[in-house]
């Protein structure tokens, strides 16, 4: 496996194999977790998908898999996504793809998370790929400021950048904004977490902590299984 495209397909295919019929499997955004989903409705099993995108249920719904809404189920078997980042004890960042809060919505509500990706997404320390931080539209350039704030607490004097996109800030399927700080380098990514989450305005942020009981990683000899 020699390119990042064909190391996202192996590890989407392989995840695609953890799912049994009656799950209910929470469905992740982003280039990697299409693989997954591809994969999935290649395997034609009877099972109910919670998308965390819009992107991702219409790719579902093309491949007939049976959608349901995160607050209809009463429990999400497994959800598998990719990242941008992983640490050490599968610590991550995620929200490239700008659905961070429905992602970390499914993936809180689910028994078991899988994450995937190709080589390039491991790290000995998170920080080098920008960390998303969504934010409220109303009074966004205040909410920034006050970011700015709680990143210095942490030692990261970095200023975060507003997505845009096309010359207009990108929206969220939920209608917010997104911040991205080019921290470089995360010392303590639970205590930024904290500091983040305390700023009014700030919906949540792309450091998923704690979350992922396994990674499945695309190398070039194959998939490696990765766990805390």
């Amino acid at each position: 496996m020699s390119t990042a495209d064909d190391q996202k397909r192996a590890a989407g295919e392989a995840a695609a194999a953890l799912v049994e019929n009656g799950m209910t499997v929470g469905l992740g955004t982003g280039s990697t977790a299409a693989w997954f989903v591809k994969a999935l409705g290649a395997r034609g099993l009877d099972i109910v998908g919670v998308p965390t995108s819009l992107a991702t249920a219409q790719l579902a719904e093309s491949l007939g898999i049976r959608l349901g809404e995160l607050g209809q189920v009463r429990s999400i078997d497994l959800t598998v996504d990719g990242a941008d980042e992983i640490g050490p004890a599968l610590s991550l960042i995620k929200g490239g793809g700008a659905a961070l809060l429905r992602e970390k919505l499914v993936w809180e509500a689910s028994k078991r998370c899988v994450v995937i990706a190709d080589a390039e997404k491991r790290v000995a320390q998170l920080g080098k790929f920008p960390l998303p931080i969504e934010v409220v539209a109303f009074g966004h350039e205040t909410t920034m400021l006050r970011i700015c704030d709680a990143l210095a607490e942490c030692d990261l004097g970095v200023a975060p950048r507003l997505r845009v996109k096309d010359g207009a800030p990108v929206k969220t399927d939920g209608g917010n904004l997104i911040y991205d700080a080019a921290c470089g380098r995360i010392e303590d990514p639970a205590q930024l977490a904290d500091a983040l989450k305390s700023v009014t305005g700030v919906v949540d942020h792309g450091l998923f902590l704690d979350l992922a009981d396994m990674a499945l990683v695309g190398t070039p000899d194959g998939v490696v299984t990765l766990e805390p």
